[in-house]
């Protein structure tokens, strides 16, 4: 019932549906050497990664504040961190990713096809699909383009401004024990940080240099299927 694994619970359940929107239809196509999948399936398949990808870079800036509180506040972290405003903090992740999701769906759902297509992709990522249309996509582009830098570096931002005071607490702390205890609590949230990002900056970097789109993809499974899959090791081996 403490903060830290409230948080912890609502990640893993994210990363659960985060991975179940792409991994089962993947591991379906490769059985059955069949990759179809039909437009209604495409657009919801895009919602959902998306809420789930926007949710867990909104849950780990959320666990970041937390683990501010509880090594910079420590005598008032019980009183901060009460279950109202944990549970207010998750809701607004909620309610942030499921906006995002719908917005940069309905305005998919604008956009006119060609009657054949193929997505040079796993599954039906955003900027995929938005370069097959056969209509005008700069509105589209804005948006994803706005969305992912607002998504991207606000949660970031947030994450490294929280660090810069815990490693400044950190520092005043006179034992090498209490120095060491205060950074182990946040070992673990580091780690999954630095995949998260690490990953998803690796992904960018690596389809514009380039322009590959198997590269692309390959480089997309880390992020989709092995950040997920570590996540729990990484918490495991905390506890």
């Amino acid at each position: 019932h403490t903060p830290m694994y409230f948080f912890l619970s609502n990640l893993s359940l994210v990363d659960i549906c985060f991975t179940s929107t792409t991994v089962p239809k993947m591991l379906w196509n490769i059985q059955t050497e069949s990759r179809v999948i039909t437009y209604a399936g495409c657009i919801t398949q895009m919602y959902f990664f998306l809420l789930f990808a926007a949710l867990d870079d909104f849950l780990l800036a959320v666990m970041a504040y937390d683990r501010f509180v509880a090594i910079c506040h420590p005598l008032h972290y019980m009183i901060i961190m009460n279950s109202w405003l944990c549970g207010l903090l998750v809701l607004m992740s909620w309610i942030m990713g499921s906006l995002n999701s719908l917005l940069q769906s309905l305005i998919v759902l604008r956009l006119s096809f060609c009657m054949d297509f193929e997505i040079p992709h796993f599954f039906c990522e955003l900027k995929q699909v938005i370069q097959l249309a056969c209509s005008d996509t700069f509105l589209n582009n804005m948006v994803m383009y706005f969305v992912s830098v607002l998504l991207g570096c606000g949660p970031l931002a947030g994450i490294l401004y929280s660090y810069s005071k815990i490693v400044s607490s950190i520092r005043a702390i006179p034992s090498a024990q209490g120095k060491y205890k205060a950074f182990s609590t946040c070992a673990s949230h580091l780690s999954a940080v630095s995949l998260f990002y690490g990953t998803s900056l690796g992904v960018y970097l690596s389809s514009a240099a380039t322009h590959s789109s198997h590269s692309s993809a390959a480089a997309s499974v880390m992020y989709t299927v092995v950040t997920p899959m570590l996540n729990p090791f990484i918490y495991s081996l905390r506890n």
